[in-house]
């Protein structure tokens, strides 16, 4: 493709560059040939025992106006008061609308927690979100450091991991998606109160992006409750390093509405806010406030039992299945919904991720090879090979028809090898 004088390339994200290869094969949304076990979104129609879905919005002639750069005032009211109810009850420090930004969508969000940050280190998990790459390069601000899992750790962080990695390479921040996005390990209970404690002794931001904190299975979910949050451990809401992005894409499955949150101290609102003034203008009027009724604790936990239960029973089916075919999880999914998979088992034509994602793509599957979650900002990495090259991860996100029916041409896809 020919470039545009004067503007840089800007690359495709992993999930988009898959699903534009896909497209090129006759993809689209909706094509009932195809099997999305690439698919970075939830199944989005009414689960058993969810809350009714919304099928209509009405909008009053006032919601044409704009809405407040950081969000119309009840939502971020309501958004508050979830976060207390879950989390917070009993406890002197109580969030409120002052601690919330509304966005449109997790990527703005992100984009304007980066667009607000100092001049800091900013630390990053290998592996993560593949969008976090762009995100990364596009501010100069700060300098982004990776900190580097091991397949052997099953991709685990330890706490005095983290603790050596802020001290010695003088992270002023750390930036990571729990449950993680692509291997669905959850950092909770006492070793997030762990994380939480060291942060505020080290004056270190830690931010999270929680979009998946309602997709909690087995024993975690029944030590957790509906849903996860760091929100638990933070002593002081207005001084604690503790910044918090979710909203209705995944734990509500609204991926559509492209509405999200951020929730921290006050002072960091007011900048991420100032932010969306430049960066975006605010989400749209009409979808917050269709989103009001939704941002109570009663529909959030009646949708967090609803995606526990059936999504719990399409890891199962995906867990099963891709170890028959000799595929490995260095860590089970105990939380979002994807499997990240070793290939080093596979025939030979099948242990490259790329290989693997091509091969699948003849079946009419999409998968997203794990290259793309060793987020590298400014490919500064590039001359080294992925350690993630002989990994892909497997979304459980589409309805179960779907996630069996791609599992069993993997399954032939295998065997032909």
């Amino acid at each position: 493709m020919q470039e545009t004088p004067g503007f840089r390339p800007v690359p495709r994200t992993g999930v988009i560059y898959v699903m534009g290869e896909a497209g090129k094969r006759g993809f689209h949304y909706g094509n009932p040939e195809w099997c999305n076990l690439g698919q970075g979104a939830p199944e989005t129609g009414l689960l058993p025992g969810s809350a009714p879905r919304v099928t209509q919005i009405d909008v009053d002639v006032s919601h044409h106006e704009y809405a407040p750069v950081g969000g119309l005032l009840p939502l971020r009211e309501a958004v508050a008061e979830l976060y207390n109810q879950r989390y917070r009850r009993g406890l002197p420090s109580q969030y409120t609308a002052e601690n919330v930004a509304i966005a449109a969508g997790g990527r703005v969000a992100l984009t304007r927690i980066a667009a607000a940050l100092d001049s800091v280190h900013l630390g990053h998990l290998l592996p993560d979100y593949t969008a976090y790459e762009e995100l990364l390069d596009a501010f100069h601000r700060f300098v982004p450091i990776p900190i580097v899992l091991s397949r052997r750790d099953g991709f685990h962080l330890e706490t005095q991991r983290l603790r050596e990695e802020i001290i010695g390479k003088g992270l002023g921040a750390v930036l990571l998606s729990n449950p993680c996005n692509p291997t669905g390990r959850l950092i909770r209970g006492g070793e997030l109160r762990a994380w939480v404690d060291m942060c505020r002794e080290l004056h270190c931001q830690l931010i999270f992006d929680e979009f998946y904190a309602h997709y909690l299975y087995d024993d975690v979910a029944k030590a957790e409750g509906p849903a996860s949050s760091a929100a638990r451990y933070v002593k002081d809401v207005d001084t604690d390093p503790v910044v918090i992005v979710d909203g209705l894409t995944k734990n509500w499955r609204y991926p559509g509405w492209r509405l999200s949150w951020t929730v921290g101290p006050k002072s960091l609102i007011d900048k991420v806010t100032s932010a969306g003034s430049y960066l975006d203008g605010g989400a749209p009027h009409p979808i917050q406030r269709a989103a009001i009724p939704l941002v109570n604790v009663e529909v959030a936990d009646a949708e967090a039992r609803a995606i526990q239960a059936s999504f719990g029973a399409k890891r199962e089916l995906l867990i099963e299945r891709a170890a028959s075919m000799g595929m490995e999880f260095k860590c089970a999914p105990s939380g979002a919904f994807y499997g990240f998979a070793c290939l080093d088992n596979l025939p030979e034509p099948l242990r490259d991720g790329m290989d693997f994602f091509r091969a699948a793509l003849e079946r009419k599957v999409i998968c997203v090879p794990g290259e793309f979650f060793d987020v590298d900002p400014g490919k500064r990495r590039r001359h080294i090979r992925s350690r993630l090259k002989n990994f892909v991860r497997l979304s459980f996100g589409p309805d179960i028809e779907q996630v069996s029916e791609g599992l069993k041409r993997l399954d032939a896809m295998v065997r032909d090898a």
